[in-house]
């Protein structure tokens, strides 16, 4: 077979037909789109027609050619006339067409310029605070009638979010609070060592567990268990419209579904610190008794000692705005999920994320309210 080659005639003035001649398969290399392009730049052709009556053979890369030839070509307005080609070219032609092009498929997208992005940035920081306000307030009327015992959700399913927010809970914040108190004793007393004063890693990890550390590190683990637990049950909800259907029947979705769970969690949170203040603790006690041969009443009495009712209130409230926030996020979120097949995928994420970085905002914001403070 000839290779791929295109030859030129204009019976009008105003067109221009385009003979294709040879191989026009991948295997083949075609020649230049702009050869074409120029050819009706030159002759001022208003249309473009094609004649393969020649053409020995083609595949797919005669369509590509053809959709190149048609986007060269389109700022200037020239036709083309597609009834000389092949009739699968013209068929396959029709079927790219009426696919619709997804926005984000085109390779190569030039990149927003830093100030936009910025813009873009920001707009989508205010209308997500602007939500969360929303769904704040969404949330504070149940509340309110939970508190005055009107609410309209079923008690067994705020036992069982009890049940999945507490006791299924405990191993996980029992292994990572006890390695945490393990890593805290190890650098501490790697630290204190140097000026004799290993007795004092009782007193680093007490304070540390107990007034801080073991309800972030609960919280973390919490937005990672629970709070994506959350997002993708909603979600996986508003997917199967279980939430439309719950708004044609005139319940609130905030009420029945959003309520039990957030206050499951703010209940449990405290106990959960509770429990990981206790196993940091015995974790740094491992460390200071096992390895460094510290004695276990002077350890124990020294945590005792160093730790006051402020830091463990301290703690307590941190876990429990730690579980008001990781509802509120892992409701909002779900509630807010797309329908499609990676809706929930994306929810669950921005869930997560949500949650850690609301953490964190809100332990700095403890902190700094007790050092003004001075408790």
């Amino acid at each position: 077979m000839s290779e791929a080659a295109i030859e030129f005639s204009s019976p009008a003035d105003n067109s221009l037909i385009v003979r294709l001649l040879g191989d026009w398969s991948l295997e083949g290399e075609a020649p230049p789109v702009g050869e074409i392009v120029e050819k009706v730049r030159d002759s001022s052709a208003a249309e473009v027609s094609f004649d393969t009556s020649q053409l020995q053979s083609w595949d797919s890369s005669l369509l590509a050619y053809i959709i190149e030839l048609e986007n060269q070509l389109q700022p200037s307005s020239t036709a083309l006339d597609f009834t000389g080609l092949p009739a699968g070219v013209q068929q396959l032609y029709s079927l790219s067409k009426e696919v619709p092009k997804k926005e984000d498929a085109e390779r190569g997208k030039t990149t927003p310029p830093f100030l936009e992005r910025i813009g873009n940035d920001t707009l989508h920081f205010l209308n997500s605070a602007q939500e969360l306000l929303s769904f704040i307030g969404e949330v504070t009327l149940p509340v309110w009638r939970f508190c005055c015992g009107r609410v309209i959700f079923r008690w067994g399913d705020f036992g069982a979010f009890l049940q999945e927010t507490g006791v299924y809970a405990v191993p996980i914040v029992s292994l990572i609070s006890f390695l945490f108190g393990v890593i805290l004793a190890f650098v501490g007393i790697m630290q204190l060592k140097l000026f004799g004063a290993q007795v004092y890693v009782a007193d680093l990890v007490g304070i540390a567990t107990v007034r801080i550390m073991g309800a972030v590190m609960t919280g973390i683990i919490m937005a990672g268990r629970t709070g994506a637990a959350f997002a993708a049950q909603l979600g996986t909800m508003v997917v199967n419209e279980e939430i439309d259907a719950l708004k044609t029947l005139g319940i609130s979705p905030v009420e029945f579904l959003v309520l039990p769970r957030m206050i499951a969690l703010t209940m449990m949170m405290p106990l959960l610190t509770l429990f990981a203040n206790l196993m940091g603790v015995i974790g740094g006690g491992v460390v200071a008794v096992g390895v460094y041969d510290i004695n276990t009443v002077v350890y124990f009495s020294r945590v005792s000692e160093a730790v006051s009712v402020n830091d463990l209130f301290i703690g307590l409230f941190s876990g429990t705005t730690f579980g008001v926030l990781i509802s509120l996020a892992g409701c909002l979120r779900g509630l807010e999920c797309g329908r499609d097949a990676s809706a929930v995928g994306d929810a669950t994420t921005s869930a997560v994320v949500t949650s850690i970085v609301a953490i964190i905002v809100d332990t700095a914001i403890i902190i700094i309210a007790c050092s003004i403070l001075g408790i």
